[in-house]
């Protein structure tokens, strides 16, 4: 499993080097941005492992830019634990997951396997149904051709409905892939995310399935 880890801590970033290659990964390092933007796109990683305060580029500039670009690679985001950014703006940016600094060398690694068993398929540039429809590239909505504002994490749920337009997905199997799979809080947070969107989007789109959970379907 190939890591590219884009770090200007570089203390840091030799140890979690040393710790992800003495639990079976393959890492390169960078530290600047310009240079993870370089790789990331040339190369063929698993997953990236992106610091959001980076010289050159921010790590900002580089998700957005790789996603803008169709690379798909899954990115982890580190942000300062007081920093500008928090997890809602990683999500924003595109990335798949995000880890809080001082952080839990086991949780990485947990995080990262989990990142790389979901894998990179192909995102279409545009999702539709219906008069609905959803770019994952620029992270916007629109229905009917007007766009529709939503949270970072309303756009996460409504993407993971639409990626799997039709099939029955319960509240742990959302949580696990919107959240992460180590959420422990309530899982009735789903029925709030679900209303958010009905009312943004429409009722018409995502069904109850009683005793199951939800799917998403176009009117």
């Amino acid at each position: 499993m190939r890591v590219l880890l884009v770090d200007d801590e570089v203390t840091l970033a030799a140890t979690l080097s040393s710790g992800l290659t003495g639990v079976g990964f393959s890492v390169e390092v960078v530290h600047d941005g310009g240079s993870g933007l370089e790789r990331a796109t040339a190369g063929a990683f698993d997953v990236v492992v992106l610091d959001i305060m980076l010289p050159v580029l921010n790590g900002y500039e580089v998700c957005r830019t790789l996603r803008a670009r169709e690379v798909w690679t899954p990115i982890l985001m580190l942000t300062a634990k007081d920093g500008e950014y928090d997890e809602t703006d990683a999500f924003d940016l595109g990335a798949d997951d995000y880890l809080r600094k001082p952080f839990s060398f086991e949780v990485l690694v947990a995080r990262l396997r989990s990142l790389v068993r979901r894998g990179a398929p192909e995102r279409p540039a545009t999702l539709s149904a219906g008069e609905l429809a959803l770019d994952p590239a620029q992270q916007r909505v629109h229905l009917r051709g007007e766009e529709v504002r939503l949270t970072a994490r309303e756009f996460q749920v409504l993407h993971h409905f639409m990626r799997h337009a039709g099939d029955v997905l319960t509240k742990t199997n959302i949580l696990e892939n919107v959240w992460d799979e180590f959420y422990d809080g309530d899982e009735n947070l789903v029925e709030v995310y679900v209303g958010y969107l009905r009312r943004k989007v429409g009722r018409d789109y995502i069904e109850t399935i009683r005793g199951s959970g939800y799917r998403f379907v176009s009117p």
